[in-house]
């Protein structure tokens, strides 16, 4: 249990475990900065402890992580879940699936700010250390993140083992910090009661309001608690949670209310101040190596995200890479790399601080919250089979919760807000285009296709010259004749001894186990079906499933094999579908998306491909 304990608090609690550095600096500096009065102070704290219990301590720790897809858990795998729990409601699917993949969506928007604001966080301590050095600030946040979306091609494997140790230094400094500054003010303490953070909101409702928009920095990274579950179980999740990460967090958050209510001057950088001077730099060397380690968990849910996606159907074939022998979780997608990295970069170069990228973040993170919410109420009515006020007693506070930050954040979208709204409308586009526009595709090949029965009726009528080997068609429907097998026929005037249909199915969990991966069915005169099934996080991979079909009785000799793909030439149209714009886009997508031989696997020397060209 104590390794992976120590593994979830280097993987899972990275973002929210990096959040001091700019949370309660963040409701008192900037446009909507708070004055600094006891009453603030103190209701700012409480409202902060308060979010940390209920948001992650009984809403994810107690309740959402019990929504497992067979113990992988993240927002894709709970849209599984509800899909596979509504039953034959179409609509009703319909909009919860495009709920979850929406929340998916905002998940890259929050992708590209976590890694730019807590790297930028940590690194302004060099500005509390050597006010000189200010201007150095931004240049080492972007050597700091080039270099590490560079490395990310030799995978995390190395790094992976020290997340773990990193950390727990982390939190336990941060804690010991905050202990200290507890120390010398102990009536920060009274925060506890959560009476200060309601006085707070009715006292001052509008100003409350505001404050929401900061206080929901110190959940950020909720969901990675949920994501991650997969790796390393529930157990060892909460307890990291529950016994090591949560009182240190509020050990120095009170610590740095302590440290503003008797200096209220330091609220410039409180979680830097709180420290003595000689401790600085080393703090500031620890905060850089944390912030990388959060940036790291982001970039590695991007990856996995993003694989999800393509299984689901949701995102063109990408290439990828796994990175590590041991560990199927562990890949590298250039295109995601390269293209967070951009954005990232641009980020940093427009906003130039932590505070301003503040008024950026918070919106996806909300938003995604609120998603969580609406899904969990489907998964108690649905699946747990809750009765309605029972499932609505416990979902209404924590979707009005989610419904307060996400309305106090809206306020931020002049200030750099729009952005995750741009990234995740885009990211949305883009996933529900290729989604319809496969749907579109898969109807037009099928209207042209032949029905597979009767082609078989007509090659034992009358059969053509059969040469001696395997060939396999890859083919996405049952029940027709692939387009590739068509023209290799019509061209060549043969057909193999033992023609193979495959098509692989993505099923909604995340693994198959092997002994239900491949299905093999004679169909007669040399055909036969094989029927793959994969998991959303699996890797399909062909000449590995016709080696277990092998151990299975049903031979493959790849030297005698060869591997038929159909390659679609796709011409946007204006028959009913898609708007035109959409049936370009899908265009240009499919057109740059990875080959379907080098996504499975497949030796290229073994691959014939044959293009037709169809009209959307």
């Amino acid at each position: 249990m104590l390794p992976l304990v120590v593994g979830a608090i280097g993987v899972v609690y990275g973002d929210i475990g990096t959040s001091p550095l700019y949370t309660l600096r963040t409701a008192f500096t900037g446009p909507y900065g708070l004055s600094l009065t006891r009453e603030n102070i103190l209701g700012v704290l409480s409202a902060i402890v308060w979010a940390l219990v209920i948001v992650v301590t009984l809403k994810y720790i107690a309740l959402v992580m019990r929504a497992d897809n067979r113990g992988e858990g993240g927002i894709l795998a709970m849209t599984a879940l509800v899909s596979r729990g509504i039953g034959d409601r179409a609509r009703l699917r319909w909009w919860l699936v495009g709920l979850g993949i929406f929340g998916a969506a905002m998940f890259y928007g929050d992708g590209m700010i976590t890694p730019a604001i807590t790297v930028l966080g940590a690194v302004e301590g060099l500005g509390v250390i050597a006010p000189p050095l200010h201007p150095f600030i931004v240049p080492l946040t972007l050597l700091i993140l080039i270099v590490l979306f560079a490395a990310q091609r030799r995978g995390t494997a190395s790094l992976g083992a020290v997340f773990g140790p990193i950390m727990s230094v982390w939190f336990v400094t941060i804690g010991v910090l905050g202990v200290h500054g507890i120390a010398a003010n102990v009536e920060v303490l009274e925060a506890f009661n959560p009476g200060y953070a309601v006085r707070f909101a009715i006292d001052n409702p509008g100003t409350a309001f505001v404050a929401m928009g900061a206080v929901v920095l110190a959940v950020t990274g909720t969901e990675a608690l949920y994501a991650d579950m997969g790796h390393f179980g529930k157990s060892p999740i909460r307890r990291a949670w529950l016994f090591f990460v949560l009182p240190t967090l509020l050990c120095n958050y009170f610590g740095q209310g302590a440290l503003v209510l008797a200096n209220p001057g330091a609220i410039q950088n409180p979680f830097y101040l709180l420290a003595p001077g000689w401790g600085r730099l080393p703090l500031l060397a620890l905060a850089t190596a944390a912030a990388i380690i959060a940036s790291q968990a982001v970039i590695s849910g991007a990856y996995s995200l993003t694989r999800a996606a393509i299984q689901m159907g949701y995102c063109p074939r990408l290439t990828i890479a796994h990175t590590s022998e041991r560990e199927i979780g562990q890949i590298y997608v250039p295109f995601v790399n390269w293209m967070l990295l951009v954005a990232i970069i641009a980020l940093v170069l427009g906003f130039r601080s932590s505070d301003n990228l503040a008024s950026a973040y918070g919106i996806a993170v909300t938003m995604a919250m609120l998603i969580d919410s609406l899904l969990i109420f489907v998964v108690m009515r649905r699946i747990w089979h809750w009765r309605k006020w029972q499932a609505a007693l416990v979902a209404a506070p924590l979707v009005a919760i989610d419904l307060t930050f996400l309305a106090s954040n809206s306020l931020k979208i002049p200030d750099g807000g729009w952005f995750p709204l741009l990234i995740g409308g885009a990211v949305f586009t883009l996933l529900t285009t290729w989604k319809r526009g496969r749907a579109i595709l898969m109807k037009r090949l099928a209207e042209d296709a032949m029905p597979l029965d009767l082609f078989i009726q007509s090659i034992e009528a009358s059969p053509p010259t059969r040469v001696p080997g395997t060939a396999v068609f890859l083919t996405s429907t049952l029940d027709r004749v692939p387009h590739a097998l068509l023209h290799n026929l019509k061209h060549n005037k043969v057909l193999h001894e033992r023609i193979v249909f495959l098509t692989i199915i993505t099923r909604d969990i995340p693994y198959v186990p092997e002994a239900e991966r491949g299905e093999v069915t004679d169909l007669g005169s040399g055909f036969f079906r094989l029927v793959a099934n994969y998991g959303f996080k699996g890797d399909p991979d062909v000449p590995e499933l016709l080696e277990s079909c092998g151990r299975r009785g049903f031979v493959f000799d790849m030297m005698e094999t060869s591997f038929f793909v159909s390659r679609e030439t796709l011409i946007a149209t204006v028959t009913p579908g898609m708007a035109l714009w959409r049936e370009r886009l899908f265009v240009s997508m499919s057109k740059n998306a990875t080959k379907a031989s080098e996504f499975f696997n497949i030796p290229t020397n073994r691959v014939v491909e044959l293009g037709t060209q169809v009209e959307l």
